[in-house]
């Protein structure tokens, strides 16, 4: 018996993405961070499940997976298993179940935490799709007018259109408040203390850092380390900060001891439970030999933990437009990879040894990318554009093809095409 609709359920892009990746493999494992609604959107396809989250259902699946994982597994297909690295043999049990029962769309695994193919018997490839889900993108909040499409840009469409949802203090708004569905509707205050919080929380988690860093986890100075590796994360949001300049600036003024080891296992504790979101650079084929640098670009899952851990409020982002840059940034590549997923792409940034940079480079199927340059305010779409142009004519188009699209994404104004065939478009004017 299927489950009834969930007439509160707030439609994800991620939704169709999902059934039609259980239509091709037998399981699909959806990864992101606590509270962006990974369990809600699994339970619209699910027909039966467990939660290892509740206690009692852990602890009395814990003793039944103890004697035969399967037995876990028996619930009507598609079957949720929630926050499946709590007993992690039961990815092997279910691979095993695809591969008997040779059939498609038999598992959704929902988790808050990555787990390595080296800790699992078997990865589960070609028979579970790894899916990531990030917080909300501003057109899945309603919070924009979707008159500009990143998927018809892909298509050739050549001018854009459109006027704005917010306004540059109305952006600044929207980035301080988040994408976690919970708080969609919520008014501003209520909103900051859900996400004050889902903060503290992150500070106060119980971080495994492995057991040669035992005594400090469970030290004093834990918390103190945490909330000092986040705003140093946090203004440290879209560059490609170094872990020795992270740990400089997490000494500070010296009353602070932590190594580079530490500081390393602080970040590869984050990534694991999906707080941070790097970006990769891309490497494509160039007409000359110019090195590029392959250093990630570091994101926080969602732009609002940084201008938390930031203590910035509109208001203040308004009045530091450099922190206000950094933070949208994160803001507009969050809501590309999530308008590009629905397309099979991805996102990187590219950088190279001449200091050119260019923020986001979209990557689909079949060798189509589009280049963005994310800017404030229109009145810096020259800047971008002069960027764009660099790139397309240092990538070698008789390998990699010509871009899609150039765009400049910014925070308010409107959305246009200019004379050089780069559109400039408003981050609330944009949808997949």
């Amino acid at each position: 018996m299927g489950r009834p609709a969930d007439a509160s359920y707030i439609p994800r892009l991620i939704d169709d993405v999902l059934k039609d990746d259980l239509r091709l493999f037998g399981g699909v494992v959806v990864t992101g961070p606590k509270w962006c609604g990974k369990t809600t959107t699994a339970e619209q396809v699910a027909n039966s499940g467990v939660y290892l989250q509740d206690k009692t259902q852990y602890n009395r699946f814990r003793k039944i997976a103890n004697l035969d994982p399967s037995k876990v597994l028996d619930g009507e297909p598609p079957m949720l298993v929630d926050e499946w690295q709590r007993i992690p043999e039961l990815w092997d049990a279910a691979r095993f179940q695809i591969d008997r029962r040779n059939e498609k769309g038999q598992f959704v695994f929902t988790g808050s935490k990555i787990i390595n193919d080296s800790e699992l018997e078997h990865s589960g490839a070609g028979r579970i799709k790894r899916l990531k889900m990030r917080t909300m993108s501003l057109w899945e909040m309603g919070e924009s007018t979707g008159e500009v499409s990143l998927g018809k840009l892909f298509e050739g469409q050549d001018s854009v259109v459109g006027l704005p949802e917010y306004d540059y203090m109305g952006m600044a708004r929207m980035l301080v408040r988040g994408g976690w569905p919970d708080t969609v509707g919520l008014d501003d205050r209520d909103c900051y203390k859900r996400i004050e919080g889902y903060c503290n929380a992150i500070v106060d988690y119980d971080f495994d850092l492995g057991p040669e860093d035992e005594r400090a986890r469970k030290g004093t100075h834990s918390n103190r380390n945490l909330r000092s590796i986040m705003r140093s994360l946090s203004r440290g949001s879209a560059s490609s900060i170094s872990v020795e300049s992270i740990r400089k600036d997490m000494v500070g003024d010296g009353k602070m001891e932590i190594g580079i080891n530490t500081v390393h296992r602080y970040l590869r504790a984050l990534q694991n439970i999906c707080l941070t979101d790097d970006l990769p650079a891309w490497t494509p084929q160039l007409r000359s030999k110019t090195a590029i640098r392959t250093s990630d670009t570091r994101h926080l899952t969602d732009p609002a933990i940084a201008a938390y851990f930031l203590d910035a409020g509109p208001e203040d982002l308004v009045h530091d437009p450099e922190t206000f840059g950094l933070l949208f940034e994160s803001m507009a590549v969050r809501d590309l990879r999530v308008y590009a997923q629905t397309m099979d792409g991805h996102v990187c940034h590219y950088r190279d040894k001449n200091g050119l940079e260019v923020d986001a480079v979209i990557h689909l199927p079949r060798g189509r990318w589009g280049a963005v340059e994310v800017k404030l305010n229109d009145s810096w779409a020259d800047d971008g554009a002069e960027n764009l142009l660099r790139l397309r004519d240092k990538v070698d188009s008789d390998r990699m093809g010509e871009p899609a699209f150039m765009a400049i994404v910014t925070a308010d104004g409107a959305a246009y095409t200019r004379d050089d065939g780069i559109h400039v478009v408003p981050l609330s004017c944009l949808r997949n």
